[in-house]
């Protein structure tokens, strides 16, 4: 039961923020940028596991994946600007942002060492 649950309360994040876009494309940004996501998995962690120390630790590393995300929003908004095809910005943006992922590893790695 929570299973199914969990399904119908992420899919109905994804459902809010389509239909707030077709109203406010400022409110539906401002519903995007919220962490909720982030929130519902540790209220489903926490409910499952009680576990407070391990969820502390996702959300430190969270933090610092939320990093290389923010230059994709900026590069993808200019693209499409541009008047470059949606799927190629959304392409390049997704590239962009696994190489800085990759970079944020990476970093992150040589500082626990």
């Amino acid at each position: 039961m929570l299973y199914f649950l969990k399904i119908i309360f992420s899919a109905a994040i994804i459902l809010l923020v389509t239909e707030i876009s077709k109203r406010s494309s400022t409110l539906a940004a401002f519903t995007l940028a919220l962490p909720l996501v982030s929130i519902l998995a540790f209220v489903w962690m926490y409910i499952e596991s009680k576990d407070s120390q391990k969820i502390a630790a996702i959300s430190y590393d969270t933090f610092w994946y939320v990093l290389p995300t923010l230059p994709m929003f900026l590069l993808f908004s200019w693209m499409l600007r541009q008047q470059y095809n949606f799927y190629l910005s959304l392409l390049v943006c997704c590239l962009l942002t696994a190489l800085l992922f990759g970079l944020t590893q990476f970093v992150l790695g040589r500082q626990a060492n």
